[in-house]
Formats: C-alpha cells, structure tokens, sequence
C-alpha cells in the first residue's frame, strides 16, 4: 500500500479537530473480522466522517461525496446537502459559507483517507478504488443514508454499496462482510455490531435487500438498547428537533 503525502494545512486542520473534537470510544472492535470488510453506519452529520477518520481501528479508507473533492462543485453541493432546509431568512450566510468552505473542503478530503463517491459513469471508478483497497488489506467505511425517512434513528440506507462484495467476490472468491457501526456523540462512543457476511450463491437484488435490513434493523436494534440519548439525525435540522434513541411512546415503559 502506497504511503500518501499529506500536505501541512490538512495536517494541522486534523490536529486542530484532534484537539477540539470529544474524545470517541470505540466498543466492539473485537468482533470485527480478521480480513477486511466493510463498514456501514449512520452518518451523524460530521460526525461519522470525523471519528471514521480519527477513531476507528486498523486500515480503513471512508467513502467521500466526491462533489466535496473538486473546488467547482464544492459550493452547489454543499449548500443542497447542509443547508437548504434552513429558514428562508438566513439562506444568504449559508450560500455564502459554501463558498468560503470550499478550499478547506477539498484540502481535507484529498488528504484524508478517503474514496471519492460519484453517481454518474465515474462510479465504476469508485467501485475500482475500493475493490483495490480491499485488496490490499484495508478496511473501507461507508455511511449510505439519504433524505428518505426511515425511523427515528436512521434515514433509509441506499443500498448499491452492497454491489462492492459481488465485485470483490468476482476478483478474490471471497465473501465480504459487512459491519454495522452506531455513532453516538452524546455518549462519546462509537459501537460496532455483529457483521453478516455477503452471500455469493444468492441473488444480487435479494443481497441488497437482505443486508441493508439487517444493517438498518442491526443499528437502529444498537442504539434502542443504549442508555437514553440524544441522537444526531442525518437530516441538518435544528438541535431542538433531534430524536431521542427511545422514541417517546416508550419513554413510560
């Protein structure tokens, strides 16, 4: 695996989050498998990438829109995913900020240990990079959520990642496993589950809707079983509306 020169700017902007950021436990890590695998979680905001890149063990690279890799392109998404949803009044300062965070956006993202993540004909270069990284012994982490509500700890998971393990099953003849992760920055911890492993002789659509369950069930079943909390939603909402990891009809039980 080649070694990746890093420039002076990233280096401090880590230090900095390093520094500033809560420190994250990480519980389960000795259930992980001994070779690499995948790992899906919610995406907690940024939360999900920072201890990715900061917190989780061994080898692992982080699947990064790789809108938030290009200068250009950086502004357009950005404000779409952060902060369209903000109140009309206020939409200025964020159109603005998309732009100052530009160059710091690219900056951290080529220099972390990241694969860019694209959904045109460039996803073949994706599935390449990972299925190399892979390969190679490093683990790859993915948070798949997007704006379909799902429950009141997670978005629906997109679930084309899971075509990762029929590729690297085509390249190796292994069956790849894939490992839930719940963030939970109110509690200052990370959790890893029990992985379930991709199966080779069954289906491709039958594998994606098998696996996505069991990672969103397997998460949401993680969180539910944790003290109470304050989750982080993938949605940028206002704090005041976050969920509890107990959903309020419970809260008598």
């Amino acid at each position: 695996m080649e070694e990746k020169k890093t420039s002076p700017l990233y280096r401090l902007i880590r230090w900095l989050v390093w520094v500033f950021y809560p420190k994250t436990a990480v519980e389960g890590a000795e259930g992980l498998p001994e070779e690499p695998c995948v790992i899906v979680g919610n995406h907690a905001q940024m939360n999900g990438p920072i201890v990715s890149e900061l917190y989780l063990p061994g080898k692992h690279y982080t699947w990064c829109a790789g809108q938030m890799m290009e200068l250009k392109e950086v502004p357009a998404y950005a404000y779409q995913d952060f902060w369209s949803g903000k109140p009309g009044y206020i939409r200025w300062f964020y159109k603005l900020l998309s732009y100052v965070i530009a160059p710091v956006s690219v900056c951290v993202f080529n220099n972390a240990e990241t694969i860019p993540v694209y959904h045109d004909t460039r996803i073949i270069t994706t599935f390449r990079t990972t299925i190399r990284r892979l390969t190679e012994g490093a683990s790859v982490v993915i948070f798949p959520e997007h704006y379909v509500p799902y429950n009141h700890i997670l978005c629906d998971f997109q679930d084309k990642f899971i075509d990762v393990a029929r590729f690297y099953h085509r390249k190796t003849g292994r069956e790849l496993s894939f490992t839930p992760l719940y963030i939970a920055p109110a509690l200052k911890t990370a959790y890893l589950g029990t992985p379930t492993r991709f199966r080779s002789d069954a289906p491709i659509a039958q594998e994606r809707q098998r696996i996505k369950a069991y990672l969103m069930d397997e998460i949401t079943r993680m969180a539910e079983s944790l003290p109470e909390h304050t989750v982080v939603p993938y949605p940028n909402i206002p704090k005041r509306n976050y969920p509890k990891n107990i959903p309020s009809e419970d809260h008598s039980l």
